[in-house]
């Protein structure tokens, strides 16, 4: 069943009725690209893993309106909120890391520079790459059935994203130096509300950097015997605790 998002605004009463008014791209997709008609059902939410079951009752020329027959929290969403800090990488490898880690149920992307990051973006690119990824990771939750639509941030400096990931009560520095600590040692070993996990671009983290991030408190991880490409291993690691936390 097709999928949408609205603001809590968009859900209004009506004759004793619950409506919820669709407009803009997603009144376009409904009425013109998916040709759906009145009577037909679609799935909405509200940004805040409310799901509301609805039927399509009116057409008109800028929105479509749905009447909400039940609601439910979406059960689709992870234990923990999760925020994944990603060197910027080369090409269009971040578009890949976004809709792949928004599948398995990241909560938000901050994507950063650090020293051997190839990409450099001015504030302008900056704005248009996070527009950009931002459109990705709501088609990708449209398509996962996910109860939210990640947030994507705008790049940030290395230290500011390093001072941002350490509010979170577990930080897991995925450091291809390290040789002993596991990622499974890291989620069984502290109790947690929510996570950030810290991962590089194609060259990794200078020593400095590496340094840096486990003086902050991060926990040092290693990925495991194999080396795995920077648009491989936000989705291992959050495979990884999906099945630690939720299977």
């Amino acid at each position: 069943m097709p999928r949408f998002f609205v603001s809590r605004e968009s859900i209004v009463e009506c004759n004793g009725e619950t409506h919820i008014i669709i407009n803009g791209e997603d009144a376009h997709h409904i009425s013109r690209a998916l040709r759906m008609a009145v009577g037909e059902k679609i799935e909405v939410c509200d940004f805040n893993s409310t799901v509301y079951d609805c039927e399509l009752i009116e057409f008109n020329d800028k929105d479509v309106v749905a009447r909400v027959i039940s609601q439910s929290l979406a059960s689709s969403e992870p234990k923990h909120k999760i925020t994944l800090y990603q060197s910027l990488p080369k090409g269009d490898k971040m578009e890949t890391i976004i809709q792949k880690s928004t599948e398995c149920g990241a909560c938000r992307f901050v994507p950063f520079r650090s020293e051997f990051c190839i990409v450099k973006l001015d504030s302008k690119d900056g704005r248009k790459k996070q527009e950009r990824w931002q459109k990705i990771a709501e088609s990708a939750a449209k398509q996962s059935g996910r109860g939210i639509i990640p947030n994507v941030c705008e790049p940030m400096d290395f230290k500011a994203a390093v001072e941002d990931a350490m509010k979170a009560s577990l930080v897991i520095f995925c450091n291809e130096r390290e040789t002993e600590k596991t990622l499974k040692d890291a989620l069984c070993n502290k109790k947690y509300s929510d996570i950030s996990i810290i991962i590089g671009s194609e060259g990794g983290f200078s020593q400095k950097e590496a340094e840096y991030i486990t003086s902050q408190g991060a926990i040092s991880v290693t990925l495991g015997k194999r080396i795995l490409r920077c648009e491989t291993a936000p989705t291992f690691v959050l495979s990884a605790i999906a099945y630690e936390t939720e299977m």
